[in-house]
């Protein structure tokens, strides 16, 4: 069993900087890979940036990779994204999820665990 508890979303102008932060606890997800992902109205979810917890397979959806960094606290059981230049498009709800790591990478794993979701807003 995994559980992810999210937080550190809000209300930022643009080009403005955000960290949201994702407490991972459990057993057996040293394997796993981790992501966040966001979904903005009307819109598909959409993978944002991933990473194993051992820290291989990098990845960033090309939409955010000058501006987000994905990170892993291995002593604190924490995962992070560090958004930088924030523009009105990356308005979303934003999920950290733990899963199986495919061959496609972090962007193609199959995510079983998700965490509740936090709000970022980005007004012009």
């Amino acid at each position: 069993q995994v559980q992810l508890v999210e937080s550190g979303g809000g209300l930022v102008q643009t080009g403005g900087s955000l960290r949201l932060s994702c407490a991972v606890s459990g057993r057996s997800f040293g394997s796993f890979a981790m992501g966040w992902l966001r979904q903005a109205p009307g819109k598909e979810r959409e993978f944002v940036a991933g990473v194993t917890w051992s820290g291989t397979n990098l990845d960033y959806a090309d939409s955010v990779k000058d501006r987000i960094t994905i990170s892993i606290d291995i002593t604190k059981n924490m995962l992070y994204l560090q958004m930088n230049r924030l523009k009105p498009e990356d308005t979303a709800v934003y999920y950290c999820a733990a899963g199986l790591l495919t061959t496609w990478g972090t962007r193609g794993s199959i995510y079983k665990y998700w965490g509740q979701g936090t709000q970022v807003t980005v007004s012009s």
